[in-house]
C-alpha cells in the first residue's frame, strides 16, 4: 500500500513525508501575480531566528552554523512562525495537487546534483528557511508561488498568499536529484522535510524507513519533544562533484544543534553526519541517531492479520555491532503491547533497521514494494557516544500508515543544561548484508505451540517450541558432517532440547529448542551458534511476552 504523505509514530510521532513528488516541466509561468515573499525585506517573520550572514563563504559555513546554534542555546526558545491559514488548511489531495516547476531546481545543467525546495502546507506547519552558499557569499531563498503549479484543490493558495501572506511563508525543506539508476534520468535520492527527519534511498530502491536529526525524551512515559531543523544552507556543488554538502540549524525547547551533511548518492547511498548538540535545559534522555519505521506484520503475525499479503514492514529487524565486536540481531514484532528493550553497549561500532527479506514472495504488494525498501547502517565514527545501549520501540499498530518502530543511542549519562556534545556518523543504505558483517545471519524465526497436531496428551499452550535458521556466511563452505554446536540463553523460564541441524539447501544451519516460560516473565534470550570453537553466526535475540502470547 502506498504511503506519499504523513505516516506518524503513534500516538506521539511527527513524521517526514515525501510530498509535492511531480515536476512540471516547461518554462516559468508569466503569472501576474504578485510574489510578495520574494520582494520582502529579508528581516520578514520567517526570518528573525538565522542571521542572513551574507558575507559566509563554503569554508567558514561550519562555523557559521555552530556559532548560531550555540548562541541560541543561550536564548530562550522561540516557536517557529505560524503558517498562513490557507496553506495549514490544505488537506491531503490539495497538497498532493501542488508541484514543482522545472524551473524552480537549483543548478539544473550545472551539476549532477537539483535541488527542488518543498511546498510548506498541510502536516508541514513550520516554516523552514534554505539558503544557497557559492563562492560569492550567501543568499537566502525565499518562497515564490511561481515555482509550484496548484491543483484545482488548491488553486486559491497563490492567490491569498498575493494578498499579503508571503512574509510568513518559508519552505517545508527540499528534496535532492541524482542521476542514480541511469546516467539520462534524474531520480531523487534523498528528502529533508518535517521536524529533523529525512529519507534516503540507493540504487534500486524506494523510499522506505526514514533517520531524524535527534530524538529528546523519547519513549520516557511523558511528552517527546521533536526538535526542527528550523535552517538549511546548501553548498553550492562544482560540475565534476559527487557529493553535495549542506549544513542545518536544529531548535528546540531543550537544544539547539549545528548539522553538516555530506551525501554521496550511489548503489549504496551515504550521509555523513557531524552534529553539535547544545542544551538549553536539561535533557533526561537524549536519542541519537534515530531510525524510524513500520513493521505491521511478518511470518510471526500473520496469523492475526486477515491480509492477502504474507508480510507487510519497512524493516524486519534491529541489527547491532558493539564495541566488543558482537553482532547481534533482532527480529522485529508488532506485539500487544508498548514494549522498550536496550541493547547495552559502550562505544558502539553501529546500528541499523534492516529490510533483510529482499523477495517479492514474502510482500505480494506491487504496489507498496516493500521487497526493494532500504535497509540503514549507522556507522559510529567519533564523538561522545560512550557507554549507554541501542534502544529499541516498538509500539502495537494495526495500520501500515503508522511508523511504529524506533531505534536510537542513548547515552547512560544525562545531557545538563549549557553542555555540549559531537557526535559524528554516517548512515548508509544496504540490503540483506553488510560487507563487514561475514558470519551467517538469521534468515527466519518461527515461534508456535510445542505440540504434534492431534497429540493425546499435548503439553501446556504456554510451552513454545522456537526455529532459528541461520544461512549464509561460513555456512556455505562447512560439509555435511561438520559439527556446529549452539550457545543460548535466557533471562526467565526454562530451556530444553536444544538441537542443530543442517538445513537441505546447504547454505545453512537450523537452532531449535523448547521454552517453557516462568509465568507471565518475559524471556529475554539469545542463541548463537560455533564450528572448531570459532562463532560462525551473528547472535540471535529476542524476548517473549508470555502474556501476550508473543
Amino acid at each position: 500500500m502506498s504511503r506519499l504523505l504523513s505516516r506518524p509514530l503513534i500516538a506521539a510521532w511527527a513524521f517526514s513525508a515525501l510530498a509535492a513528488t511531480a515536476c512540471e516541466e516547461g518554462p516559468a509561468p508569466n503569472s501576474t501575480l504578485p510574489s510578495p515573499a520574494r520582494a520582502a525585506n529579508p528581516s520578514g517573520r520567517v526570518d528573525q531566528l538565522v542571521p542572513l550572514g551574507r558575507e559566509v563563504l563554503p569554508e567558514t559555513l561550519a562555523s557559521h552554523v555552530d556559532a548560531v546554534a550555540r548562541e541560541l542555546a543561550r536564548s530562550a526558545y522561540r516557536a517557529p512562525a505560524s503558517l498562513p491559514d490557507v496553506l495549514t488548511a490544505l488537506d491531503y489531495d490539495a497538497y498532493r495537487s501542488i508541484h514543482h516547476r522545472a524551473h524552480a531546481a537549483l543548478w539544473k545543467g550545472d551539476s549532477p546534483f537539483q535541488v527542488f525546495p518543498a511546498h510548506p502546507g498541510s502536516s508541514f506547519s513550520k516554516p523552514v528557511l534554505l539558503h544557497v552558499v557559492d563562492h560569492d557569499g550567501t543568499t537566502r531563498l525565499p518562497f515564490d508561488s511561481g515555482d509550484f503549479s496548484y491543483g484545482e484543490a488548491a488553486a486559491g493558495v497563490p492567490v491569498e498568499l498575493a494578498a499579503g501572506d508571503g512574509l510568513r511563508v518559508g519552505h517545508s525543506g527540499f528534496r535532492v536529484l541524482y542521476p542514480l539508476n541511469d546516467p539520462q534520468t534524474m531520480d531523487e535520492v534523498a528528502v529533508f522535510q518535517g521536524a529533523s527527519y529525512f529519507r534516503l534511498v540507493g540504487a534500486g530502491q524506494v523510499f522506505g524507513l526514514s533517520a531524524r536529526g535527534l530524538a529528546v525524551d523519547i519513549a520516557t512515559g511523558g511528552a517527546e519533544e521533536f526538535p526542527d531543523f528550523r535552517s538549511f544552507w546548501l553548498v553550492r556543488p562544482r560540475p565534476g562533484d559527487t557529493t553535495l554538502v549542506f549544513h542545518a540549524l536544529l531548535d528546540s525547547p531543550s537544544v539547539t544543534g549545528a548539522y553538516r551533511f555530506e551525501l554521496a548518492p550511489g548503489v549504496r547511498t551515504s550521509v555523513l553526519v557531524d552534529a553539535r548538540v547544545f542544551a538549553r535545559r536539561d535533557v533526561a534522555k537524549l536519542g541519537v541517531a534515530p531510525l524510524s519505521s513500520m513493521f505491521l506484520h511478518g511470518s510471526l503475525e500473520a496469523r492475526w492479520f486477515d491480509d492477502v499479503r504474507p508480510e507487510v514492514h519497512d524493516s524486519d529487524g534491529l541489527l547491532t555491532w558493539t564495541g566488543r565486536g558482537e553482532w547481534i540481531w533482532r527480529p522485529l514484532s508488532n506485539r500487544r503491547g508498548l514494549h522498550v528493550t536496550s541493547l547495552r553497549d559502550g562505544d558502539p561500532r553501529g546500528f541499523g533497521l534492516v529490510q533483510r527479506q529482499r523477495a517479492f514472495d514474502h510482500y505480494l504488494d506491487l504496489e507498496a514494494d516493500y521487497h526493494r525498501r532500504p535497509s540503514v547502517w549507522v556507522d559510529v565514527e567519533e564523538g561522545d557516544w560512550g557507554t549507554g545501549g541501542v534502544e529499541l520501540l516498538e509500539i502495537p499498530t494495526d495500520s501500515e500508515f503508522n511508523d511504529n518502530i524506533a531505534a536510537y543511542w542513548v547515552s547512560d549519562t544525562p545531557l545538563g543544561a549549557g553542555e555540549e556534545r559531537r557526535y559524528r556518523y554516517r548512515l548508509t543504505t544496504f540490503e540483506e548484508r553488510l560487507g563487514v558483517q561475514t558470519l551467517a545471519q538469521v534468515g527466519r524465526t518461527r515461534i508456535g505451540w510445542d505440540a504434534l497436531p492431534g497429540e493425546a496428551d499435548p503439553p501446556p499452550r504456554s510451552q513454545r517450541r522456537i526455529v532459528v535458521d541461520f544461512v549464509g556466511g561460513p555456512f556455505t563452505d562447512l560439509g555435511a558432517g561438520a559439527s556446529v554446536q549452539a550457545a543460548i540463553e535466557t533471562s526467565a523460564g526454562r530451556i530444553s532440547d536444544l538441537r542443530t541441524q543442517r538445513l537441505p539447501s546447504g547454505g545453512g544451519w537450523r537452532a531449535s529448542f523448547r521454552l517453557e516460560p516462568e509465568g507471565d516473565r518475559p524471556a529475554d534470550m539469545r542463541l548463537s551458534l560455533t564450528h572448531a570453537d570459532q562463532p560462525v553466526t551473528e547472535t540471535w535475540s529476542t524476548v517473549w511476552y508470555p502474556a501476550e502470547g508473543r
